[in-house]
């Protein structure tokens, strides 16, 4: 619909409105907006449907261009891609006229293109578990409810399951605005040919949960991971000073244990909440009402240019003095943002040391396919890790 007939629909729903409004009592019009409401239902769900049906066609394309393909007998076709996907919700965003926030019509869209994802292959997504966590919440929010997710026990887990096929996808935490780097995470990568194809940006909020069953004036223990326990130690100090605090694996973890206690309350957040089925006695009480936790998509294939991009790089630095100096000019001189850089030790090698370097841009767009160039006689070896779109929502 071009934005002249959205607009012309509105005027003429305005009008219809007021011609009621100035005839009609309260009942008449509101039974009259009502049969307005169920028919623009009638005609979103069948918008809908058309479009899962022409998400059909695209994955019969896909299907029969491998098929008669002899070069790619043995490939298997890629339904989703991020590019596009990130090229969507940005066009929803740009296009919205209201009175729907942005990022909250973005959201919509993000569920309607989950389901006719999972018309055209459902996707095994696999995170960093238990069900809850935040890393639970970030693959929901990247890849939709209609995907499959699946938690495992650790982040190296998560890059076997990726790497053995068993998972399309994989969803792994990378830093926290406030407690810095997922060592984990980076580390993961010095042994894997995984690729980043995508981030997601998490507010992380957390809540103060409760079961049907606990008993508030008995509460004498509060479980949540030890990083939330310190995201939210004013807070504590404040309410629950005398409340024993329980550090256990995940926030996952900790709202599961309130099945069976009458006597606890976890801090976790809305994912949690609905997983297990509890009540969110306060909300937001995070001391840092900013802090947010960057997640990375891991999976096999390379990722095309969305227009708003980032690349991430690994690199092996030479022992001597200047060497990271030396690694940084190329960024400089062709006019590359580098948006990170963090330092890990090179196993087995001792004292030696490997820098992963996050910088805006897509390996295709000549400046950073430039300075990579310029880089890679200086150090001992260098290998992008993925070029994917920046988080959108």
């Amino acid at each position: 619909m071009s934005e002249q007939s959205a607009e012309q629909n509105n005027d003429n729903l305005n009008q219809t409105t007021a011609s009621i409004s100035a005839t009609a009592t309260d009942k008449e019009l509101l039974n009259t907006l009502r049969g307005s409401i169920d028919a623009v239902d009638c005609e979103i769900q069948t918008l809908i449907n058309n479009r899962a049906k022409l998400a059909q066609q695209v994955a019969s394309v896909k299907k029969n261009h491998i098929a008669n393909d002899p070069a790619a007998e043995n490939a298997n076709p890629i339904f989703y891609r991020p590019e596009r996907e990130a090229q969507v919700l940005k066009a929803v965003m740009a296009r919205n006229t209201g009175p729907i926030a942005d990022e909250k019509m973005a959201r919509l869209f993000r569920e309607i293109m989950s389901i006719c994802l999972d018309l055209e292959a459902p996707q095994r997504i696999a995170f960093l578990g238990p069900l809850g966590t935040f890393t639970h919440a970030a693959a929901l929010k990247h890849f939709g409810k209609a995907a499959d997710t699946v938690p495992l026990n650790t982040i190296t887990d998560v890059f076997r399951e990726v790497e053995a096929g068993t998972a399309m996808y994989g969803v792994v935490p990378v830093e926290n605005s406030s407690e810095g780097v997922v060592n984990h995470t980076l580390d993961g990568f010095l042994s894997s040919t995984l690729k980043i194809i995508g981030e997601v940006e998490l507010p992380i909020h957390q809540n103060f949960l409760v079961a049907e069953h606990t008993k508030l004036d008995g509460l004498s223990r509060i479980y949540s991971h030890q990083q939330s326990l310190a995201q939210c130690r004013h807070w504590l100090d404040v309410n629950y000073p005398n409340v024993e605090r329980v550090a256990v694996s995940s926030n996952g973890e900790a709202a599961r244990r309130l099945k069976n206690e009458w006597h606890s309350a976890a801090i976790a957040g809305d994912v949690a909440a609905a997983e297990y089925d509890l009540h969110k006695l306060y909300s937001n009480i995070e001391d840092n009402p900013s802090n947010t936790t960057r997640f990375l998509i891991i999976g096999h294939e390379a990722i095309a240019p969305s227009g708003q991009d980032k690349t991430s790089i690994m690199v092996s630095a030479h022992d001597k003095a200047g060497a990271l100096i030396e690694i940084l000019k190329p960024l400089s001189y062709h006019g590359v943002s580098m948006t990170s850089i963090e330092t890990r030790p090179e196993r087995p090698n001792k004292w030696a040391y490997v820098f992963f370097i996050d910088m805006n841009g897509h390996i295709e767009d000549p400046n950073v396919s430039a300075a990579i160039a310029d880089i890679r006689p200086l150090v001992k070896d260098l290998r992008v890790l993925g070029s994917y779109p920046k988080a959108v929502l």
